[in-house]
């Protein structure tokens, strides 16, 4: 069985062109064919921009809500007190608290790969800054993660919600499903993130925004992306 494995991901990986660029639905289909690993694997686009991040009219930061969710479990911790902490757990927040989450974090216990406060509770995530903010989980407003309405961002970040921001050398990169999920709901969930990042587009961007899109399993090759494909 392992020698057959083999031979299908060496014979799905001659497939590719590294150097063409792929309508949409025949990247997806190449990476879902070289996905061969034992686990379910990620599938993830990455986006080279035409940016430089260091200037602020250059920075690319948004929100996008995948339409068939990412597949992965996420862990959410919400800083709230009182009926908004109640109202939190009720709506399947994973950790809940106030000034005792915040000690528990400053003591390194992070076990969560989001973040949501109230307003009222920003005082005491703003002493965090050092902790979250290199770690992408500090709470913003622009990102719908400081809000009231905590059953309403608990749901959209357990139900596919995805941050992404660019990076210093101009990339921006998120999963955005598993290997298992069907074809034409891995191809809506790229053109949601592509065109999420594409409407980011910033003031200060010159030129040809989008240098290159891709889009690769946790364990494959990357197959490039013909944009005129993805763009709405």
């Amino acid at each position: 069985m392992a020698k057959k494995n083999t031979k299908r991901t060496k014979d799905a990986r001659a497939e590719i062109d590294r150097d063409a660029e792929y309508e949409l639905g025949a990247a997806v289909k190449l990476v879902k064919d070289a996905a061969t690993a034992k686990f379910d694997e990620t599938i993830e686009v990455a986006m080279n921009l035409n940016v430089d991040p260091r200037h602020a009219d250059q920075m690319v930061r948004g929100v996008v809500q995948l339409p068939n969710g990412t597949g992965k479990s996420v862990r959410i911790a919400v800083f709230a007190k009182d009926a908004k902490a109640d109202e939190a757990r009720e709506a399947g927040a994973d950790l809940v608290g106030a000034e005792d989450l915040a000690e528990k974090i400053q003591a390194g216990e992070m076990d969560f790969d989001r973040c949501i406060a109230t307003p009222d509770m920003m005082a005491v995530v703003g002493r965090l800054g050092k902790v979250l903010g290199p770690r992408g989980l500090m709470p913003n407003p622009k990102l719908g993660t400081v809000t009231p309405d905590l059953a309403g961002a608990i749901a959209a970040q357990k139900g596919g919600q995805v941050e992404f921001r660019v990076e210093k050398a101009g990339v921006i990169h998120a999963g955005v499903g598993k290997a298992s999920f069907a074809q034409d709901a891995l191809q809506a969930n790229v053109s949601a993130f592509v065109n999420a990042v594409l409407r980011a587009k910033p003031s200060g961007a010159k030129g040809t925004f989008v240098r290159k899109v891709a889009v690769s399993s946790t364990m494959g090759p990357g197959v490039k992306i013909d944009i005129a494909s993805v763009e709405q």
